[in-house]
């Protein structure tokens, strides 16, 4: 499906918020990839200033990676391979509020890294803590992202977004899905069997999710800024919110 231009008489200044990852480097890398030639205002989304009505104002969101869920949100141990030495459960508090806001006023939603593991514990679905020794050498960050390939299923917004069916991604995580969410779908698979995408089963009557592993905002460091997988879902984010606003705009 492709959706229609909307031009700048259908809909205002897009705000996007974006949560913060907890290192500047990291949270630019997001912003300059959102921008690109969009008049966007970004509102960074963080723990240390909370307002609910701001994330209410919001237009889109970026859910962000950065530090592991803590393990209380899915019934696991803090005690596993490769664990941080300390969680952030304020962020971890603040952002499943930012989620369920998002899904209360129908905000398109894209999930980084973190942020889709952490959707994932929301709707009840739980993660591998660690993913072994073998799993890291090819998806864990060690002084730079690996690559490897992704399978993308076939029918799937994903699939739909890419126009691919296989593809190349960039990788910096060491936890990954078990049990998926309710409601949700995976989208993509690694060569050795990782989640690497959801989105909602049935998308109808929803607003739009789609939650990845990997980091499309830094693709460009691989030389894969021009990926379908990186450029086409920042572009189809932007759409789905322009499409959101006119359809609030024409809901009032």
């Amino acid at each position: 499906m492709i959706l229609k231009n909307y031009t700048s008489k259908h809909y205002k200044k897009m705000k996007i918020g974006l949560t913060y990852t907890g290192f500047e480097e990291k949270h630019n890398n997001y912003l300059q990839w959102l921008k690109g030639n969009e008049d966007i205002e970004l509102v960074t989304l963080s723990k240390d200033n909370r307002d609910d009505e701001i994330i209410k104002s919001l237009d889109g969101i970026v859910m962000s990676g950065g530090v592991d869920v803590h393990p209380k949100y899915y019934n696991g141990n803090t005690g596993y391979a490769n664990a941080p030495e300390h969680f952030d459960e304020e962020r971890d508090v603040y952002e499943i509020a930012v989620f369920n806001i998002s899904q209360q006023n129908n905000i398109p939603l894209l999930c980084v890294c973190r942020g889709m593991q952490l959707v994932n514990c929301i709707l009840g679905g739980s993660l591998i803590q660690d993913i072994g020794s073998d799993a890291n050498k090819i998806h864990r960050f060690q002084q730079n992202d690996k690559a490897h390939g992704v399978n993308i299923e076939a029918g799937t917004l994903l699939n739909e977004i890419a126009q691919l069916e296989r593809g190349v991604v960039n990788s910096a995580h060491h936890q990954a899905l078990n049990v998926v969410g309710n409601g949700l779908q995976i989208n993509s698979i690694s060569d050795d069997g990782i989640t690497e995408g959801l989105e909602w089963a049935d998308k109808s009557n929803k607003s739009f999710l789609l939650c990845i592993q990997w980091h499309p905002e830094r693709m460009y460091k691989l030389g894969l800024q021009n990926s379908t997988l990186s450029k086409n879902i920042r572009d189809r984010f932007i759409e789905e919110i322009k499409k959101s606003i006119t359809t609030k705009n024409e809901n009032h």
